[in-house]
């Protein structure tokens, strides 16, 4: 580098260190940025802003702001305590495109109201919808060349962030700085925070015993050199003990988490094979804890894109040898598979299930597979039922599913007939419930 392009690179930098400073204010001089009657979307899981969301609630609690609408996407316990509290309903009117845990007794008394979505479309549906006031969301330190980074969520916040009037950003350092499109400039900026907090883990739950059944029929499916998308849940850790002698595997996944940083680090992933992105692992969310956060700052393998890329069906199809791993709470006789709906009560979403079990049907040598435990409660209820309960959703229609697996086995759906795949479905069944299949299948002329 020349003497005169370093000095131009220096007055540049200190440029965006002026404009930073500028536009750096206290959480509550930047919830007064957010309008009467004005609408906001919020970032995702790990990337709610703690500081922001809380002053802005406490606003709205003061009586400074109402009649204010905000879009979520699987809201935390950070979301779920400030701009979502009950309390708030009065001012606040609350839509979710997927239902969390703590926000699943709101959307019952019709405090939070839900959105069916592919999440692949959330970024259209906000580009279409409504004019947008704010978006708020946490990011990594400024570098010196102005640009922030998403880390964790890119999903749809880098759509909202470029439709809204203001962006106002949460900066914190303990936020990685990752690649891909995930970068937002100082120049797009409204207001700027800072909240140096710890980033609050979000981690899965423990294994079972029969997760380690499944995850070792599912690892003897996938050959060397697939592209991997894993869903949440306790199985993918199951999943990654029986991986660990594959070679050359990829990742092209709408979530990122602690399970593919180990793989990553043993050497079973890197990429080498991938059709597109290769030796990139692409995500658009990922979560997980410190030592996940630790391993993408700065990591160049570290690829994120808008989920609009990320989970567009063609473009998983893209991907030679894709395989989608899934999580189901009820699958019927028929094939339909139900992940989003339990007693009467929606208690998640439609998500990016679907997109990546089409995406991964498409590719070359691909397969999707929906593995789940064949029983709850201890044994006493079977997840495989005759029919899906009245108003139940359906997740995965019965003309997507392909391979169904359970600690029972290993289901083909594909090319079956409905006679086929009700007796094919009722072997991945517990013994114990079989028999009862059977009748039931009779009666509903599937046997």
């Amino acid at each position: 580098m020349t003497r005169v392009a370093a000095h131009s690179n220096l007055v540049r930098s200190a440029m965006f260190t002026e404009e930073y400073k500028r536009k750096l204010v206290s959480p509550e001089q930047a919830a007064e940025a957010v309008p009467e009657g004005g609408t906001l979307v919020h970032g995702l899981t790990m990337a709610e802003p703690p500081a922001l969301l809380n002053a802005i609630a406490k606003r709205v609690a003061d009586g400074g702001l109402s009649d204010l609408t905000v879009y979520s996407l699987l809201p935390t316990e950070t979301a779920c305590k400030s701009i979502l509290s009950p309390d708030l309903a009065g001012a606040v009117k609350a839509y979710t495109w997927f239902v969390s845990a703590c926000d699943r007794e709101l959307v019952d008394e019709g405090v939070d109201d839900f959105i069916p979505c592919h999440f692949h479309q959330v970024p259209r549906l906000i580009t279409d919808g409504p004019p947008l006031d704010v978006c708020v969301t946490t990011v990594s330190a400024m570098d010196k060349h102005g640009f922030f980074s998403l880390g964790t969520a890119n999903d749809f916040t880098s759509t909202a962030a470029r439709k809204a009037k203001k962006l106002i950003v949460e900066v914190n350092r303990n936020m990685p700085r990752v690649f891909g499109q995930s970068h937002i400039h100082i120049s797009e900026v409204e207001l700027v925070v800072e909240n140096h907090v710890p980033v609050k883990p979000f981690l899965d739950g423990p294994t079972q015993p029969e997760d380690c059944i499944i995850g070792q029929k599912v690892a003897e499916m996938i050959p060397d050199g697939a592209t991997l998308q894993f869903g949440v849940g306790s199985l993918p850790a199951a999943l990654a003990d029986y991986l660990m002698d594959h070679k050359d595997l990829g990742i092209h996944t709408e979530l990122f988490g602690p399970t593919m940083v180990r793989l990553i680090k043993a050497g079973v992933v890197n990429g080498r094979r991938k059709s597109i992105h290769r030796h990139l692992h692409v995500y658009t969310v990922a979560q997980g804890g410190p030592d996940m956060l630790e391993f993408m700052h700065d990591n160049p393998a570290m690829a994120s894109f808008p989920v609009s890329y990320v989970n567009d069906p063609r473009i998983i199809a893209k991907n030679d040898r894709m395989v989608s791993v899934n999580c189901l709470i009820q699958v019927d006789l028929t094939g339909q598979c139900n992940a989003e709906f339990l007693a009467g009560h929606q208690i998640s979403g439609t998500g990016g299930q679907l997109d990546f079990v089409r995406g991964a049907y498409d590719s070359p040598g691909g397969m999707s597979i929906l593995a789940f435990r064949s029983t709850a409660k201890g044994g006493k209820i079977s997840r495989i039922v005759p029919r899906l309960e009245t108003g139940a959703a359906v997740t995965t229609p019965r003309m997507d599913a392909h391979y169904l697996v359970t600690e029972h086995g290993v289901a083909n759906l594909k090319g079956k007939s409905t006679k086929q795949r009700a007796q094919a479905i009722i072997g991945l069944a517990h013994p114990e419930h079989r028999e009862e299949l059977e009748r039931e299948a009779r009666k509903l002329r599937l046997a």
